[in-house]
């Protein structure tokens, strides 16, 4: 009796290990196609927080330059938004795994952490001081890929968010101009280079 329950204990183990092991599978799969998700929002804050700045930096900030600079600086999120609400609606009938639903939740707690940490700082300094803002910001954003990384065993995401951390605390001890530039450097780095390389995998 006892050997019968062992072996279906043992059974019920490999079978358990067996559908963890494929939901991770299927969500490796989906996040490489997301990762175009990755791709779009890295070249989006990129474009945001280096060219844009660099655009300025070089040429004379004049009147119709600054009304370009601040039409993309509304038009590219708003278009990232738009595209990653279709793309998100056009998935909605593929495969969910309870794997994929908790990272939906672990960036959905981390646009709430961004509103909580802007009310948290106006409450205490009485303003959003945009140089403690931004490091904050990269350290949680790090978080959350890390984490993503983790779950999906997936190195390429991890050391995209370690790297991502390490530039928090580099970008805290300069300007907020010089911290765009570098969380400029996070995004390429933890975004769209794995982006790239997890959308050149996809089962196509």
């Amino acid at each position: 009796m006892n050997l019968d329950e062992d072996l279906g204990n043992e059974l019920n183990e490999e079978q358990s290990l067996l559908v963890i092991r494929q939901m991770i599978e299927v969500s490796q799969q989906k996040l490489k196609n997301d990762g175009i998700l990755f791709i779009l929002w890295g070249w989006i804050a990129v474009i945001n927080y280096f060219v844009l700045n660099y655009l300025v930096d070089i040429y004379t900030p004049t009147y119709h330059l600054m009304k370009v600079v601040h039409a993309l600086r509304l038009i590219l999120p708003l278009g990232g938004i738009a595209y990653t609400i279709y793309y998100m609606y056009q998935s909605r009938k593929k495969v969910k795994t309870f794997i994929s639903i908790s990272l939906r939740y672990v960036w959905i707690g981390l646009l709430a952490c961004m509103v909580l940490i802007n009310l948290i700082q106006f409450n205490v300094l009485h303003q959003i001081h945009f140089e403690l803002q931004h490091p904050i910001f990269m350290a949680i954003i790090a978080f959350a890929i890390v984490i993503t990384g983790g779950i999906l065993r997936y190195n390429v995401i991890i050391y995209g968010g370690v790297f991502f951390g390490l530039l928090a605390y580099v970008a805290s001890l300069y300007p907020i101009d010089k911290q765009l530039m570098i969380e400029a450097l996070g995004w390429l780095v933890a975004f769209v280079i794995p982006g790239h390389v997890m959308y050149s995998q996809r089962e196509k």
